[in-house]
């Protein structure tokens, strides 16, 4: 095992002339390669770290300019009007330096203040120019003067090619809305839910809140904004996610699949192998800032600040409330196998283990014959029960000894790795896979996935991939980012032999994967027995159907000049009214990572204009030109929700935060409790795909991307995630409770 090639490369007697020590020339290699790998990573970092805090700037223009600026003092000319002389007064006698060195190096401050007096101005005007949203809302292809010149702008300030964190600094803080524009608005949401008695008594709630403690509250709200980058993000982690004490499992992660119709490789470890380097490749380009921006327009950046804490993540239980710890650095991953659990490191000294070498580990945690320990087998089904009873078994079982060392190793993996004993994925003329391929990456066995690390990588007995990512720290679009490279570098960089091998020779002479020791006690066992219960009857009550429309896509939307995520919108409102014959609260999750640290905001996607539409196609009555009308008003509508929403004048964020407040406060406000108990009925999310360009889908077009999806966020009620997969695709996932009888 591992730990026995570590215990010989040290070797120690005590002896009566003292102590003998004896070294592993390969050992202290080994150690030197890994801190010299440590300090490449910090020098890296902190070079971008300047390159990023000085952009648009570079290294060169400052160059440039303190040599403009000593060759003018060299020359006699004086550009500073005195200020170089002055410097030099200033500057301490020395005999190393005579009188030219001392100007040379007073017009070289000069120049470095006029440098970094120039760069503050540029990024102020950076700043100044991303506030600016008027792009948003022009009709497509008709821009108008002020917008060309902003874009004008926008490239000159932008020039240079950005690292991952260049606008982090410049990107502008989101907005606190007014009250009253916020009541309005929710007010002419909820409408068309409520018949005349109950929109009567909401209206003179929100007119009472808007003239008691409203200004109170927005006053508040408003100093917040001015100490914090967000105003929002710090509050809806804690509260919405890290305060929860349900199951995160189901109720909170979510989960992204493979390709639909292609598997590269059907071989288990190499597929994994490929995985594993791929996913480390993409963090090794995230430490050192190498991935560019997310860019609208392709000049408008996005905040990246959610990738920071993608990997060695861990979500850890409390009592009361939940801690996401994030790691510098992780040289290893967690694996689970058959109820077992492994280390693998990623690392042989300072080089990153190529694929074959990692299909070698991972074919040998298959080929390990062992058993489970006592209690080992279902141990993850802490993370899958209630957070209460999992934090105190965490404090009491694995606060020392062998389960405390192994717990560590776990919750400072990069990332936890499942290599699962099933085979998923489409199968032709199988009824019900996709659903069954979609249930076991949201839940599977409830003891199979490390629900609480940041994402967990799910490697099938047949190739396919998926994960099982953790909500708290970033939102799904940031996980697909890191999937779609994977998937683009597995099968398009990295690729296999013919026979579905990792290319290369593996190193046979690695150490194996350590396995992870632990002493589970009964009443450890007990716990984990009634969590993994509790995660087991959330799971079998979860109904789940992943569905592929292929009678149309994007394309023929597009030809229509409507939105497809309008399209689909509305239709969700169509089909959701002819199932249940009425509507309901809908949740569409939008971006706001167009301001530092955004996170997403809500789209009320239910307007008066689509249940206008909708009730038009329940009245045969209505002509055709008629319903084009009303469809056309509700997708214009439901797009100007849409961008409203991403350039921070949406509704629910707003509303959450004056409620924190006004509990801070120990004020009671009747309207707020009201809006922050609606249910939403119909949670909906788009899932995002092509935000990197790792290959051309028109020269693959069997390469479409499955997309994602997330349990129901009512009981009652259905969680729809779709992707827009092509121009003649639309994936569906839909999920929903057995146990209620309304779905």
């Amino acid at each position: 095992m591992a730990e026995a090639h570590q215990a010989v490369a040290f070797q120690f007697t005590v002896t009566p002339e003292g102590l003998d020590l004896r070294l592993s020339r390969e050992a202290v290699r080994q150690l030197c390669l890994a801190a010299a790998h440590a300090w490449k990573k910090r020098l890296v970092q902190a070079k971008n770290t300047f390159l990023s805090g000085v952009y648009p700037a570079s290294p060169s223009s400052w160059v440039l300019v303190v040599m403009a600026t000593a060759g003018s003092v060299y020359c006699q000319v004086d550009p500073s009007r005195g200020l170089i002389t002055r410097i030099q007064h200033y500057l301490p006698q020395s005999q190393f330096l005579s009188a030219d060195g001392r100007a040379v190096l007073s017009a070289a401050l000069f120049g470095t203040g006029v440098w970094l007096g120039t760069v503050l101005l540029f990024r102020r005007a950076l700043r100044l120019l991303l506030t600016y949203h008027g792009w948003m809302f022009e009709p497509h292809g008709r821009l108008s003067r002020r917008t060309r010149i902003w874009m004008v702008m926008m490239k000159v300030l932008s020039f240079r090619k950005p690292l991952l964190y260049s606008f982090q600094t410049s990107l502008p803080k989101l907005p606190v809305p007014p009250v009253q524009a916020t009541i309005t608005r929710y007010l002419e949401s909820v409408r068309p839910l409520m018949d005349n008695e109950k929109y009567n008594k909401m209206e003179t709630l929100a007119k009472e809140f808007k003239g008691t403690i409203a200004p109170r509250l927005q006053k508040y709200l408003i100093l917040k904004s001015w100490w914090t980058t967000n105003y929002v993000s710090d509050w809806w982690e804690e509260y919405i996610y890290l305060r929860g004490r349900s199951p995160i499992m189901v109720n909170s992660n979510y989960y992204v699949m493979d390709f639909l119709y292609v598997t590269p490789s059907h071989i288990q470890a190499a597929r994994a192998g490929n995985a594993v380097h791929a996913i480390i490749l993409y963090r090794r380009k995230l430490d050192r800032g190498e991935l560019p921006p997310l860019m609208a327009l392709g000049i408008v950046p996005m905040c990246s600040s959610q990738m920071e804490r993608m990997f060695n993540t861990t979500r850890i239980p409390g009592k009361e409330t939940d801690q996401l710890v994030h790691l510098g650095d992780s040289r290893h991953v967690a694996v689970f196998h058959r109820g077992r659990f492994y280390k693998l490191w990623l690392y042989q000294g300072a080089r990153l283990l190529p694929p074959c070498d990692l299909q070698l580990q991972f074919q040998r945690i298959l080929d390990d014959p062992s058993g489970p320990q006592p209690g080992e087998e279902r141990l993850a089904a802490l993370t899958a029960g209630e957070r209460g009873p999992w934090a105190e078994a965490r404090a009491r079982f694995f606060s020392h000894g062998p389960n405390k060392a192994s717990l560590e190793a776990i919750e400072r993996a990069a990332f936890f790795v499942t290599l699962d004993e099933e085979a998923h994925g489409a199968v032709p003329r199988r009824e019900g896979c996709m659903d069954a391929y979609a249930k076991s990456l949201l839940h599977g066995r409830c003891y199979d996935r490390w629900f609480d690390k940041s994402f967990t990588l799910v490697v099938y007995s047949n190739g396919k991939l998926g994960a099982n990512a953790e909500h708290s720290w970033a939102d799904a679009p940031v996980v697909g980012h890191l999937w779609e490279f994977m998937l683009g570098t597995d099968r398009f960089e990295l690729g296999y032999t013919e026979d579905g091998h990792c290319k290369g020779e593996p190193n046979t002479m690695l150490p194996p994967p350590q396995r992870l020791q632990w002493d589970i006690p009964e009443e450890c066992c007990a716990a984990i027995e009634r969590s993994y219960l509790l995660a087991r009857a959330l799971a079998e009550d979860v109904d789940f159907h992943v569905f592929q429309f292929s009678d149309f896509g994007k394309g023929l939307i597009k030809r229509c000049r409507t939105s497809p995520d309008a399209f689909i919108q509305i239709s969700l409102q169509l089909a959701h009214f002819r199932d249940k014959g009425q509507f309901c609260l809908t949740y569409e999750a939008s971006m706001t990572r167009l301001f530092r640290d955004g996170r997403t905001e809500t789209v009320r996607s239910c307007t008066a204009e689509s249940t206008a539409f909708v009730r038009s196609m329940a009245d045969p009555a209505q002509s055709r030109a008629e319903r084009q009308r009303l469809f056309r008003l509700a997708a214009e509508k439901h797009q100007l929700m849409y961008r409203l929403a991403m350039t921070g004048a949406g509704i629910d964020r707003h509303l959450f935060c004056l409620y924190l407040v006004s509990r801070y406060l120990g004020l009671q406000s009747p309207f707020l409790a009201q809006v922050l108990s609606e249910p939403w009925r119909l949670s909906t999310s788009q899932t995002p795909q092509h935000q990197l360009n790792k290959f051309d889908l028109n020269k693959f077009p069997d390469h479409i991307a499955t997309g994602g999806g997330f349990g129901p966020v009512a009981d009652d009620g259905y969680g729809v995630s779709y992707i827009i997969a092509g121009e003649n695709l639309i994936n569906f996932h839909v999920s929903s409770k057995f146990s209620s009888p309304e779905t």
